[in-house]
């Protein structure tokens, strides 16, 4: 890895001078320029400083993989069973702070009832009815609904009409 030329790409990416930079990190010009150009190397402290001036971590700075940002319908996984068609939207090959999923609930059909854990839940009704229930609360909702709330009661959704129904639903942390 050319850590000068990165640095220099992380530099330009934050319209900073080498003159700028140095000043943030309390270095001069010229081994900032000395350092871009692969003429020197910096301890781990100053290259920790500077990494830390444009924005980054250590960790992320030498973290050569891109992080997914967006993923195909190919990335997606799939679960059917007898009540639901559940459709994981983000692969958990990342950590993740939440977790999307679109459910498609069939004609009478109830999802898995969410044992109480850390967290909130947040829905948003595509297609259909259905009626949420948190605890022993039953709330309905339909089409262009959006719900909201904490997951520490026991929680599920379930159709109670013979069309089918779909929602998006995301749990933080994730649970499913």
């Amino acid at each position: 890895m050319e850590i000068g030329s990165k640095i220099k790409r992380l530099r330009l990416k934050c319209n900073l001078t080498q003159e700028e930079l140095a000043d943030r990190c309390e270095l001069s010009k010229s081994f900032i320029s000395q350092l871009e150009n692969d003429y020197t190397s910096p301890s781990i402290e100053t290259l920790n400083d500077i990494v830390t001036a444009l924005g980054t971590t250590l960790k992320q700075f030498f973290d050569d993989k891109q992080e997914k940002i967006v993923f195909a319908k190919e990335d997606h996984f799939q679960r059917e069973d007898e009540d639901s068609i559940v459709t994981w939207l983000v692969t958990n090959s990342q950590k993740n702070e939440m977790e999307p999923i679109l459910v498609e609930l069939k004609p009478n059909g109830i999802s898995e009832s969410d044992m109480p854990h850390e967290g909130e839940e947040f829905g948003y009704v595509l297609e259909g009815k259905v009626t949420l229930v948190v605890a022993e609360r039953e709330m309905a909702c339909e089409k262009g609904d959006s719900f909201y709330f904490a997951a520490d009661q026991v929680h599920y959704i379930k159709n109670t009409t013979d069309q089918m129904a779909k929602f998006l639903w995301i749990s933080s942390p994730p649970n499913f």
